[in-house]
C-alpha cells in the first residue's frame, strides 16, 4: 500500500508571501510602512525636503542586511554550541538615496557596493571566527542581493 501524496502547498513560515504595505501623503517624503504588526517609517533628510523622522530606503535596506547577517550568525553559533557572546555589524554603501531618486528616471542607479565590518565577541577560537565570517556570507538577504531580484508589478 502506498502513502497518499500530500495535497496543497507545503506549510510556509509566518512571513512567507505576506504583503508589506507603505503609504505616503500628498506632501513630503515621510512614508509609513506596515510589516505584519510592526510599524516603520522611511523618510529623507531635511536638506532634500524630508523631515528626517526615519531612515532612508537605502538605510532600511542596509538594516535588513545587518539584521539578517547577525541572525544567521546567531543561529549557526547556537546550533554548533559555540560561545559567541555577541556580534556587531556596521554597513555603509557610499550611495545617497535622495541623489539617486533625482536621477532614477533617466539613469540606472542603486547601491553597487557595500562595505561591512563585523565584530564577533566571546571565547571563540580562530577557526570558529573564520567559519562565522564565512557564514555571514550565507545570510539569505546577502544572497538575494547578490543574485538580483525580479520585481513584478501586479494590479
Amino acid at each position: 500500500m502506498t502513502e497518499p501524496k500530500p495535497t496543497g502547498n507545503p506549510p510556509q513560515p509566518e512571513d512567507a508571501g505576506r504583503w508589506i504595505t507603505a503609504t505616503i501623503g500628498g506632501k513630503g517624503f515621510r512614508t509609513d510602512v506596515t510589516a505584519g504588526r510592526h510599524a516603520l517609517v522611511a523618510d529623507e533628510p531635511v536638506s532634500v525636503g524630508g523631515t528626517d523622522i526615519g531612515p532612508t530606503p537605502y538605510e532600511h535596506l542596509l538594516a535588513a542586511l545587518a539584521g539578517c547577517t547577525l541572525m544567521t550568525l546567531r543561529m549557526y553559533a547556537d546550533r554548533k554550541g559555540w560561545p559567541l557572546e555577541g556580534a556587531t555589524i556596521q554597513l555603509r554603501s557610499g550611495r545617497s538615496h535622495e541623489l539617486d531618486c533625482e536621477k532614477c528616471a533617466t539613469e540606472k542607479v542603486g547601491i553597487g557596493h557595500i562595505q561591512r565590518r563585523l565584530d564577533l565577541s566571546g571565547p571563540i577560537t580562530d577557526e570558529q571566527r573564520q567559519r562565522l565570517l564565512a557564514i555571514a556570507d550565507r545570510c539569505p538577504i546577502k544572497q538575494t542581493l547578490e543574485q538580483g531580484i525580479h520585481i513584478e508589478t501586479v494590479a
